[in-house]
């Protein structure tokens, strides 16, 4: 099992996480944009990007409240929604409490997909660890968020995690500027990995147009261009869509 093990019972249901939001709205980016989708937002970050867009997702902001992770999975379960993202924050900060709530969320019979924001600078292995002998792990798939020189904190990413993605999983890139997406593409070059790589512009700072013209240039055939969805269909910062 994983390195954090989860009682025999269900007992584990009466943990608590401190949260931000649960909502349903249609997934913003990614290989799953478009789709309606649940997100569950958890309070807690280990990383401060210049251009975070959820900075009430951490101190010094406070939780908006605090819930079981029964109370998570009644809320999630009431929607019709087969796609949930789990994100933050940083959502797997909470050590056995996170892999609690992604076995409670993987464990919902009418979800399809469990898809993680995850930072890069959380050890996923227990995680991956989980994912590959539970038997609802394989709803999972996690989301590497590779920071890059422009959000300030490009050194606290772990390398090892990219050993860990799978087919199914999405590595993705923010970019701010033409220095950010050399140093993605060179990267790129000397760590291959598994997965969907995505390239996504810093909303309001990278032109999407320009990004898609380096893209085609390099030439890079197998990055998608991901675009925040919800920021042109909602004022970029509306809460809750």
């Amino acid at each position: 099992m994983s390195d954090w093990m989860l009682p025999d019972s269900e007992t584990y249901l009466e943990w608590e996480l401190p949260m931000v939001e649960i909502f349903e709205t249609v997934e913003g980016e990614g290989m799953a944009a478009g789709f309606p989708t649940v997100f569950v937002r958890t309070f807690h970050c280990n990383l401060r990007c210049r251009w975070c867009d959820t900075p009430y997702s951490f101190a010094p902001a406070k939780p908006v409240f605090t819930a079981t992770l029964r109370q998570i999975r009644e809320r999630v379960g009431s929607y019709a929604s087969r796609r949930i993202c789990l994100t933050g924050g940083e959502p797997l900060l909470h050590r056995e409490k996170s892999l609690a709530l992604l076995e409670t969320l993987a464990s919902l019979p009418d979800v399809d997909d469990v898809h993680i924001e995850t930072n890069g600078a959380v050890d996923l292995a227990p995680f991956d660890r989980w994912r590959r002998e539970s038997v609802t792990g394989k709803k999972v798939r996690f989301i590497l968020d590779w920071k890059l020189p422009d959000s300030g904190e490009s050194d606290r990413m772990l390398p090892d995690n990219l050993s860990l993605l799978k087919e199914r999983d999405e590595l993705k890139f923010v970019l701010a500027n033409r220095d950010d997406f050399r140093h993605a593409v060179e990267f790129l070059s000397r760590s291959p990995h598994r997965g969907q790589t995505l390239f996504s512009p810093v909303f309001g700072e990278l032109e999407p147009r320009h990004l898609v013209e380096w893209v085609l240039a390099e030439p890079l055939p197998q990055v998608k261009v991901s675009l925040q969805l919800h920021k042109t269909i909602w004022d970029p910062a509306q809460r809750g869509v």
